[in-house]
């Protein structure tokens, strides 16, 4: 096998090559290797690389019947640790941060029989739908590197899409699997909350709204991880009954009957829509309806502006927690110098929200998942663009020096002052929310959904189309997403 077979083939095809004796996992490591070497360069999709060890667990590697035995994969630099392995979350505080314990997700992973060749890149505590890290330096575009990969998994949905693995582990706490995946061209699950392993020592990540998985290029791919991933922790804050069966199995199951599918190309926050994520949008109902299923252009009734301000109202309070718990573990307090301006504003703006406001903010989470619940009881998916636009150019919703000193400048004027820190902070990732206004519903409600792609612009550039589900049916997600992989409107791995 060469470097090019090897990035065609996704890892359902590596591992049954691996069962076969047809391939040994040391070459499949050579090769993924060799192909790091050449694209990872102008890509910067990898920041850390663990050859030594890889290979030492490849030649360990006994049971060739695992389901993902052999098969090089990477991780995200952010939850996804590895003991004794570099983790830094993109942090310039977590400069050389040495991980003390490999995460259940990793384990599960491992227990399958994956190869973990590294760790990819992610912005700053994973807190950006671009990744251009101060710490590691910006990720680009597989599809064309003037443009960014998106955010938070952008190194790892770069490293998929060049073919530098097949999967590659990701998380999701506002988009940051399905933002990506739409960006790159590669398909992007985020399971139900509390489907996927956390911990250990981790009840809650973001309140339930990030979750662990992957980016994958193909959709079984996803859908085998998925089978080996889903697990019930006694230890876990969110949990949800395991499906029974196998999500593998289901893909090429009929449906019963035709679905019921709501759609909309409507911002929840009332910014601009492209004509382009419209386009995508209306071409996939249109092939939906051609499978004799029933469409309709209905929207939700969630207040979008006031769930995303309580979205960021929680990530000021996660951020200012997790700042004050490196404080005292570094023995001084963080400044402005050590963090980039988005981490430092919501660190400012968490000191001065209430443990009220703060449940609050959740309180409206539940509302709306009571109102997503009662859609779905007409709607089995709700349909929408996964980003409003395709990916924004390098360094377009970067802060410039100037910007960042007007930031912080204006925080410490609002110092105390809830409600117009929030709009600050609003005001600050609007630029970010116009071209991903879609996918954090899902994170706040804890449904399933995906990015599929299913279409490029005029320009060359990707762009996916988002499903979301009632919690606890990545099956059916899954499913249609399969067949779609069959259809001609599917743009991705080919």
């Amino acid at each position: 096998m060469n470097t090019q077979s090897f990035r065609r083939l996704d890892a359902t095809d590596l591992a049954e090559l691996i069962q076969k004796k047809e391939v040994t996992a040391v070459e499949l490591l050579d090769l993924s290797f060799q192909v790091a070497k050449e694209l990872n360069p102008p890509l910067n999709a990898i920041i850390h690389m663990r050859k030594k060890a890889v290979y030492e667990e490849a030649q360990k590697l006994d049971r060739l019947n695992l389901p993902l035995a052999g098969v090089p994969i990477l991780l995200k630099n952010i939850s996804q640790a590895i003991k004794d392995e570099p983790m830094t979350a993109g942090a310039k505080l977590l400069k050389g941060n040495i991980a003390k314990q490999t995460s259940n997700f990793v384990s599960k992973l491992q227990k399958a029989g994956c190869l973990i060749i590294g760790h990819t890149n992610t912005p700053e505590f994973g807190l950006k739908n671009i990744t251009e890290p101060e710490l590691h330096g910006v990720t680009r575009n597989p599809s064309n590197t003037e443009y960014s990969a998106g955010g938070s998994s952008g190194g790892a949905a770069a490293a998929v899409a060049s073919g530098i693995v097949p999967v590659a582990g990701a998380s999701d706490g506002g988009g940051s699997i399905r933002i990506p995946a739409s960006f790159t061209n590669i398909f992007g699950l985020k399971p139900t909350r509390g489907r996927t392993p956390v911990g250990p020592g981790i009840g809650r990540q973001w309140q339930g709204a990030s979750i662990d998985f992957v980016v994958s290029r193909t959709v079984r791919d996803s859908a085998a991880i998925l089978d080996e991933l889903q697990v019930i922790q006694p230890e876990a804050a969110f949990q949800v009954p395991l499906f029974a069966g196998s999500y593998t199995e289901q893909l090429k199951r009929p449906w019963v009957k035709p679905l019921r599918i709501g759609f909309t190309t409507e911002s929840p926050v009332g910014t601009p829509v492209s004509a382009e994520a419209c386009k995508a949008v209306k071409k996939t109902m249109t092939w939906l309806e051609q499978q004799g299923h029933h469409v309709e252009e209905r929207n939700n009734d969630v207040d979008g502006i006031g769930l995303m301000k309580n979205y960021y109202l929680m990530n000021c309070g996660e951020i200012s927690a997790m700042i004050q718990s490196m404080e005292k573990m570094l023995g001084r307090k963080v400044t402005p110098g050590d963090v980039e301006i988005e981490t430092w504003l919501l660190h400012e703006a968490g000191k001065s929200v209430s443990a009220t406001e703060f449940t609050g903010s959740l309180a409206s989470w539940d509302r709306a998942a009571a109102q997503m619940a009662s859609y779905h009881e007409k709607y089995d998916f709700f349909v929408t663009p996964a980003t409003a636009f395709s990916a924004p150019r390098i360094g377009e919703l970067s802060h410039s020096t100037a910007e960042q000193e007007r930031l912080q400048e204006q925080m410490a004027k609002l110092a105390g002052d809830v409600t117009k820190q929030q709009q600050l902070i609003y005001e600050m990732f609007l630029p970010s929310l116009t071209y991903t206004p879609f996918t954090q519903l899902a994170n706040l409600t804890g449904q399933p959904a995906m990015s599929v792609p299913v279409h490029m612009t005029e320009e060359g550039l990707p762009i996916g189309v988002q499903f979301m589900a009632t919690k606890g049916r990545e099956d059916a997600l899954l499913k249609i997403a399969w067949q779609l992989e069959q259809s001609a409107i599917w743009e991705g791995n080919r």
